[in-house]
């Protein structure tokens, strides 16, 4: 299949500051002239900038240049807090192992900036696990620092004018097919702890495992991004939002190995302990391509709880399931208040598909009598065409998943579609106007299925409009 994506800069919910005087650092003054300088919008502006080339930086795909991304950080962060610090990656190939960012940081990768993920692993620190998972995902042990990493910030932004983050990952792929890892592959940007983040306008290409994946987080922005991997790469999951408070997603492009977007919370004994919850999440006008995963998952790793999720204006393309709940006798916590509306779907296995057998346990230790609850999910205003099963949707035996909503749903089948079309156990809920007639277990009631109409707090977000100066941009 062939696909060709036009990629522009998108401007939402920004805020003119053409009227903000000269003084004010970093924003536009007055008659600023759109010829002479670059605009773009972020949480905050900055008041000191450099380029990465001032630190002894090389962008000709092959000088290694982490030393010099850590040296031109460490010295930033010296005036971080007299009004905030950019670094700006000019166009060129700047080849770099894991880097860490600051507070009041912006990263800018200006359009033909190309950040190359080094292929060594003495390039890439390791870490211990997360305290919400105990274990590696990949492998018992540790797990690699992300490309792009953080832990205890605030305010800190990663844009540009679409410039590309390409993690190279084809030597980790063959590594984890082959069972040769021995700690976690690396995602390409990791935050831990940290609040106030911006991640917009950029792409994100060959990750070696997750493309974006902000823990413990809170107030974090994802906007206008592009995700691209081979769909058949393993684990190259698009966008993870993982036991944070308050993220928005929107208007972005994701192509994947597996789920698009994935919302965890932690992995059975270890995310029932640390017990920080994923909650307040809207997810808005993302079109997803991942033909062996979902579009949008709730789990399986949501052991400190999944609450308040809204999803509307979707797309999904050659993708195996639109929204799907993963968890599993062991998980505990629970999955409660989603709310999901006008998606639109095409060529799919499942449209809803629900799986409360999952299994996928850190080891033997997780307790069997820890039931993860599964309630008040409600579906509406989708299309979906070419599909081979409209529903498989399993709760656990004496667990049973509750309140499930399903209206306003039209499914036309493929040419060669499943005879069961609905298969359901364990669960309760109801149906209307929903083509194909969906189980016994989700009966026809005339009902509209609920979506909240107030705003979660970072749907009031408005951002600055920031400037770089043509000279801090020439190519090198």
């Amino acid at each position: 299949m062939s696909i060709i994506f036009v990629v522009g800069l998108l401007i939402l919910n920004v805020v003119d500051c053409q009227g903000v005087g000269k003084g004010a650092p970093g924003q536009a003054a007055p008659g600023s002239a759109l010829g002479q300088e670059i605009q773009y919008p972020a949480l905050h502006c900055r008041k000191h900038t450099a380029k990465v080339t001032d630190y002894g930086a090389v962008g000709d795909g092959k000088t290694l240049n982490t030393k010099a991304f850590n040296a031109a950080i460490a010295n930033l962060s010296k005036m971080a807090g007299d009004g905030g610090v950019q670094l700006i990656v000019p166009p060129g190939k700047w080849l770099t192992g894991s880097f860490n960012l600051t507070s009041y940081f912006t990263l800018f990768l200006h359009k033909g900036a190309v950040i190359l993920g080094a292929q060594e692993e003495s390039e890439w620190p390791r870490l211990p696990p997360l305290p919400s998972y105990g274990l590696g995902r990949d492998a018992p042990g540790g797990r690699f620092s992300s490309l792009i990493f953080g832990t205890n910030l605030t305010d800190v932004v990663i844009t540009g004018h679409n410039g590309t983050l390409d993690g190279q990952g084809e030597v980790w792929w063959k590594k984890f097919k082959a069972d040769k890892m021995d700690a976690t592959r690396p995602y390409m940007i990791e935050f831990l702890y940290s609040d106030n983040i911006q991640i917009s306008n950029i792409t994100l290409l060959n990750s070696p495992s997750w493309n974006i994946h902000p823990t413990y987080c809170s107030n974090v922005l994802i906007q206008g991004v592009t995700v691209l991997a081979p769909t058949n790469s393993p684990n190259t999951d698009g966008i993870n939002p993982d036991s944070c408070l308050n993220t928005r997603i929107e208007d972005s492009y994701i192509v994947s190995g597996d789920d698009c977007i994935a919302v965890k919370s932690g992995w059975d004994e270890y995310g029932i302990k640390f017990g920080m919850p994923t909650k307040n999440l809207t997810i808005k006008r993302v079109t997803c391509i991942s033909p062996d995963s979902a579009l949008i998952a709730l789990g399986s790793e949501m052991s400190g709880g999944i609450q308040n999720v809204r999803a509307e204006d979707i797309t999904a393309i050659n993708t195996q399931a639109g929204i799907r709940i993963k968890t599993a006798v062991g998980r505990g916590a629970y999955v409660k208040d989603i709310y999901a509306k006008r998606f639109t779907m095409k060529t799919m296995d499942y449209v809803f598909r629900v799986s409360g057998d999952y299994g996928d346990h850190p080891g033997n230790k997780f307790d069997p009598k820890a039931m993860p609850e599964v309630s008040n999910i409600n579906f509406s205003d989708m299309v979906a065409d070419n599909v081979t099963i409209s529903g498989k949707m399993v709760g656990i035996d004496g667990n049973k998943f509750t309140g499930i909503c399903i209206s306003n749903v039209t499914i036309n089948l493929s040419a060669k579609p499943k005879e069961l079309q609905w298969n359901c156990t364990n669960i309760d809920g109801v149906t209307s106007k929903v083509t194909p007639k969906a189980c016994d277990l989700l009966p026809e009631k005339e009902i509209v299925c609920p979506y909240p109409t107030d705003k979660l707090p970072l749907e009031s977000l408005e951002l600055k409009t920031c400037i770089l100066p043509m000279n801090m941009l020439a190519a090198i």
